[in-house]
């Protein structure tokens, strides 16, 4: 195979490379991917009203670990309290919770006690101030569960929102583990299309991004990062890997899911389980559509 810098130029690459990139456009997996979302995407449309109302956290005081089903029990044999740290659904951007429909029943039959979402507001322009009122909103969960720490998943722009709060204001000491699905962590070249003061943070290299490049040394966080190849909002796909020194960071690539999918992929939902669990490793090594990168 010749040198990827011998891809873009020469008379071959008509010839070579655009055929190729046509296979991938009409492989089984890409239409797959591409109709799942599709579908996704309407019934979010049809959802979205539904999740307008801040959602109240309402622990299960009724968990008993005795009680669950086998899966249930095996979830958590290794850290069994870990069924009760409280989990915290961040939306992205132009949304609302309604996107977490399918995560949040999954994560409690699952045998997650407490698992609410957070709605932050509609007309945030700034990414620190939304990562200022998502630790304010974590301190009351805090205050309610009795728990000193909290997980976090964050779909698209509210996983950099929580990103932001562990690096850049001290949230690594109430957020234990921050899931990230589909975050441009180094920013979309779709963020040009929207001159919004809030989309120009998404940016390739813009301040926000160059501030999470700054180093975080003893940052307590443990971070995961699924990213699909089939993103349309994250390009390039591979921004949505999470990149940092000082970071206890794991980024998993899924194949074939869109960017709304994610929230309501069987594997994805199967990696937030796991991962939440304490189960870090196991999640990616075996699970077919899951790779750690």
């Amino acid at each position: 195979m010749r040198p990827s810098s011998d891809l873009d130029s020469g008379p071959g690459w008509h010839t070579e490379v655009a055929p190729r990139g046509l296979r991938a456009l009409c492989s089984p997996a890409t239409l797959t991917g591409g109709l799942t979302e599709l579908a996704w995407v309407g019934a979010h449309v049809l959802m979205y009203p539904l999740g307008a109302r801040m959602e109240q956290l309402r622990p299960d005081s009724r968990w008993r670990t005795g009680e669950q089903p086998a899966a249930v029990r095996a979830l958590f044999a290794a850290d069994p309290l870990a069924a009760r740290t409280p989990v915290l659904l961040v939306h992205g951007l132009v949304d609302n919770r309604s996107v977490f429909a399918v995560m949040r029943r999954s994560l409690r039959r699952r045998g997650f006690a407490s698992v609410c979402s957070w709605n932050y507001s509609p007309f945030l322009t700034d990414i620190a101030r939304g990562a200022a009122d998502l630790g304010r909103h974590i301190e009351r969960i805090c205050e309610q569960t009795g728990h000193d720490r909290v997980h976090v998943v964050g779909h698209s722009l509210g996983g950099l929102i929580a990103r932001y709060h562990v690096q850049r204001q001290g949230g690594d000491r109430r957020i234990d583990s921050l899931v990230t699905l589909g975050t441009p962590h180094q920013g979309s070249i779709l963020a040009h299309v929207l001159p919004t003061p809030l989309v120009r943070q998404l940016r390739p290299g813009s301040p926000v991004l160059q501030e999470l490049e700054e180093p975080a040394p003893g940052c307590r966080t443990r971070i995961t990062a699924v990213y699909s190849d089939l993103d349309q909002m994250v390009l390039p796909t591979h921004s949505g890997r999470c990149e940092h020194p000082d970071l206890d960071t794991r980024n998993v690539l899924v194949r074939g899911v869109g960017h709304m999918s994610l929230p309501m992929h069987r594997g994805v939902l199967d990696e937030v389980a796991t991962t939440l669990a304490g189960v870090r490793e196991a999640a990616a090594q075996h699970h077919p559509v899951a790779a750690v990168a």
